[in-house]
C-alpha cells in the first residue's frame, strides 16, 4: 500500500501503533487517539519526524471524525474499551465506546466516502460456540459485553454495506500479541503478563485450571492482514489466527523455558467472561493473501529479542 491517504483509529494503542509503523513510509497517515490505554510513546519517533498527523481525541466526537475523514481513501477502524475484564465491570463504557464509537466511524466514512473501512473485531464473539476450529458462518454466542460490542459493530458494518455502500471489512482477532503489548494493566493480555512475571523470577498466574486453550496471533501478522483486507475486494468477516492453540499451562512452560526459568505457575480462580477453548479456521482469510508467518516461539523469542537491555527490560517489564 502506498500513496494513499489512511486513517487509523486508536493508532497509539498496541495494535494501531504497529499498523502506523508500517503504513506510515509510504502512506500519508492520521492517527485519532484518547490516550485513555493508548500510550503517545509508541508514536514518539514518527510524530518527532512529522511523519504522521497525530490527534488527541474521541470516536465519541462524531464532528471530530467527519474532519479528519475528508479525503481519506481508508480507515482502519482499531480504537475500542478491549478488555473482557473491564468490560464485565463497565458494561455501559463498554458499549459506549465499542458501539457508538464504531456507529461514529461508519457515519463519517460514510458522509466522506471513505474508500474502505476494515474493523478491528474480535473471536469474543465465538464465546461458548462447542465447534472447533472456529469457522466464521458459526452462529455466535458471546459470554462479555466486550463481545456483545464486537458483534454489534460487525452487524453495523454489515448494514452500512449494505444500505449506505460503504466497503467494509471485519477481522475476528485471535488473543494478538507481540512487542510493546503492556504487561502493567490488572487487565494486561496473557503473553505480556506471563513474560513479566517470569522475567521478574515470579511464577506467571493462571486463570483456572491451565487446560483452557487460545490462538496466539503474532501482532505483525495481524498488521499484515489489515493491509491484505484492505488492498482487496474482500467484504464481510474474516478470522485472523494461526490455526494453531496451546493450553495456557503449556504456554507458561514454553515461557519459561525460552527464558530458561525454572517456576510454579499459581493458579487462580477462573474469570468470568472467559472462553473455555478457541482456535480458527483461517481458510476463508487465505482467499486475500492472509498467511501467518511466525510461530508461536518465534513470536515470544521477537518479544525478547526488542527488549535486550538490562534498561530496556526494567523500563518495560518492572
Amino acid at each position: 500500500m502506498e500513496n494513499r491517504k489512511v486513517v487509523i483509529t486508536g493508532g497509539a494503542g498496541f495494535i494501531g501503533s504497529h499498523l502506523a509503523r508500517r503504513l506510515v513510509m509510504r502512506n500519508h497517515c492520521t492517527v485519532i487517539d484518547d490516550l485513555s490505554t493508548g500510550r503517545i510513546q509508541n508514536l514518539a519517533d514518527d510524530i518527532a519526524e512529522h511523519r504522521l498527523e497525530f490527534v488527541q481525541g474521541s470516536i465519541l466526537d462524531l464532528e471530530l471524525l467527519e474532519g479528519l475523514f475528508k479525503g481519506a481513501d481508508y480507515v482502519f477502524h482499531q480504537a475500542a474499551m478491549v478488555s473482557v475484564p473491564r468490560s464485565m465491570e463497565n458494561p455501559l463504557k463498554c458499549s459506549l465506546v465499542n458501539v457508538i464509537g464504531t456507529l461514529n466511524v461508519l457515519l463519517a466514512a460514510r458522509d466522506n466516502r471513505v474508500g474502505k473501512v476494515a474493523y478491528a473485531s474480535s473471536s469474543s464473539v465465538y464465546g461458548g460456540t462447542p465447534d472447533l476450529p472456529r469457522r466464521e458462518h458459526a452462529k455466535p454466542s458471546p459470554l462479555s459485553p466486550y463481545a456483545v460490542s464486537k458483534l454489534a459493530g460487525e452487524l453495523y458494518c454489515q448494514v452500512f454495506s449494505g444500505a449506505f455502500g460503504v466497503a467494509t471489512v471485519c477481522l475476528r482477532y485471535f488473543n494478538v500479541y507481540g512487542p510493546g503489548q503492556d504487561p502493567h494493566s490488572q487487565y494486561a493480555a496473557v503473553i505480556p503478563r506471563f513474560i513479566k512475571r517470569v522475567l521478574n523470577g515470579e511464577p506467571p498466574i493462571i486463570f483456572g485450571d491451565g487446560t483452557q486453550t487460545r490462538d496466539f496471533t503474532f501482532v505483525e501478522d495481524v498488521v499484515e492482514a489489515n493491509i491484505l483486507a484492505m488492498e482487496s475486494n474482500a467484504t464481510g468477516v474474516f478470522n485472523i489466527g494461526t490455526g494453531k492453540s496451546i493450553s495456557i499451562s503449556d504456554l507458561a512452560n514454553e515461557i519459561m523455558d525460552i527464558t530458561g526459568r525454572s517456576l510454579v505457575p499459581l493458579f487462580q480462580e477462573k474469570r468470568a467472561g472467559d472462553v473455555e477453548h478457541s482456535v480458527a479456521d483461517i481458510s476463508k482469510a487465505s482467499n486475500f493473501g492472509y498467511r501467518p508467518k511466525y510461530s508461536l516461539r518465534e513470536g515470544i523469542t521477537e518479544i525478547l529479542r526488542q527488549t535486550t537491555t538490562s534498561a530496556d527490560r526494567n523500563l518495560i517489564w518492572k
